[in-house]
């Protein structure tokens, strides 16, 4: 009965995956359920090509990725405490008598077994901290792969965008240079004064200057979505994007309790709290007496032949447990209680920066909806301007 009443005291918390208090939808959602590979939405080969050569080839993603087998090994060393350990044992010794002159051999050979019984659940809940360490890396994992995923996106956008912007550039440029042969003309002639022709050279100068920068843009755009492929930096991208693909549909953003099923980050969070709570259990039961069993069967003899002539086993329980620590074991269940709580908290602020990265997403997505068709209009306007006027 006492041994039941102890091991009460190593009961863990049940966690709800919503420790605060959330909204019960977002500000907007979309009709298209969400896909794990995204970047097909936008149908360009290239950007599909580029996402999943950096998935595959990302050296910092394949560091992340060797964290997983780490933690697989962590996660096998735990689990092994609750089986029992055999050892092989063998020696040969020799003793010798000065006085009788004689010599006296011994020889043995035999095999040794250990078991701790798991009385109060500490070996369990190591094993189990292990186990949910390794889900939160797999998470981990996940987060790092859908933040290059958007990174290679993004620098390939910026790699077409600035493609785009020094092709406007240098039409611009030609045009500001026939104006400026104009110009040069009317002055020479007397039909303009000088100062036009300073201010259309300034203007064909800050071109030159506008397309030196975009073109160093261009290239460092390059040289950092080679670099996220895990290829040196060494030559221009061989693939060009036409122009800037259309924008896909707002995915269904779901409601904020799904974030901890739907982002690994979230996800990674809530498990290293359950992780916690399992690394806290184990501190208390570490203050409990522990039963451990040995066993050992061997022979001996005083020469090799002898050996399996003589056979002998031993068969023994231990129980040991803490009686003056100095505070040690108590010490060490407040500091896990303490990194419980504080992992808690950490996951109560992942989830509302989730939530918030998410609204700042969708009020993005709107303004610049907005944006994008008021530019529309612009353009529209002055075609119609420069049609009316020609």
């Amino acid at each position: 009965c006492i041994l039941i009443g102890l091991s009460g005291c190593t009961t863990l918390p049940q966690r709800s995956v919503d420790p605060i208090p959330l909204p019960g939808a977002f500000s907007n959602s979309g009709e298209t359920p969400a896909d794990v590979r995204w970047w097909l939405t936008f149908n360009d080969s290239a950007l599909t090509q580029y996402i999943e050569t950096a998935l595959s080839s990302n050296f910092s993603l394949l560091a992340t990725r060797e964290r997983i087998v780490q933690a697989q090994a962590v996660a096998k060393q735990a689990g092994a405490a609750l089986i029992p350990s055999l050892d092989g044992e063998g020696s040969a010794s020799r003793n010798r008598d000065y006085d009788s002159n004689i010599n006296n051999d011994n020889f043995s050979l035999g095999l040794a077994a250990a078991y701790e019984v798991d009385l109060w659940g500490r070996l369990r809940n190591i094993k189990d901290a292990a186990r949910l360490d390794l889900k939160a890396t797999q998470a981990d994992f996940a987060t790092a792969q859908l933040s290059l995923s958007s990174e290679v996106a993004l620098v390939w956008f910026q790699v077409t965008e600035a493609e785009q912007q020094l092709l406007l550039l240098h039409k611009q440029k030609e045009t500001n240079e026939k104006v400026l042969e104009v110009i040069s003309t009317q002055f020479r002639s007397g039909k303009t004064d000088i100062s036009d022709v300073l201010q259309q050279r300034q203007l064909v100068e800050s071109n030159r200057g506008a397309l030196a920068k975009l073109h160093a843009d261009k290239r460092i755009f390059e040289q950092q979505l080679a670099i996220l492929l895990g290829q040196t930096p060494e030559k221009s991208i061989a693939e060009k994007m036409q122009e800037l693909p259309n924008l896909p549909q707002l995915p269904v953003t779901g409601i904020p309790v799904e974030l901890v099923t739907k982002r690994p980050d979230v996800n990674a969070s809530f498990v290293r709290l359950q992780a916690t709570d399992q690394r806290s259990a184990a501190a208390v039961a570490s203050r409990f007496p522990r039963l451990s069993l040995t066993a050992s069967f061997y022979t001996s003899g005083n020469s090799a032949k002898d050996l399996f002539s003589n056979w002998f086993s031993t068969l023994a329980a231990n129980l040991f447990g803490p009686i003056i620590d100095g505070g040690y074991l108590k010490a060490e269940v407040e500091k896990t209680q303490s990194l419980a709580r504080q992992q808690l908290h950490s996951y109560s602020q992942t989830i509302l920066e989730a939530i918030g990265e998410i609204e700042n997403s969708l009020v993005r997505e709107n303004q610049l909806l907005q944006s994008l068709e008021s530019e529309k209009i612009q353009l529209q306007l002055a075609t119609e301007t420069i049609e009316h006027v020609g």
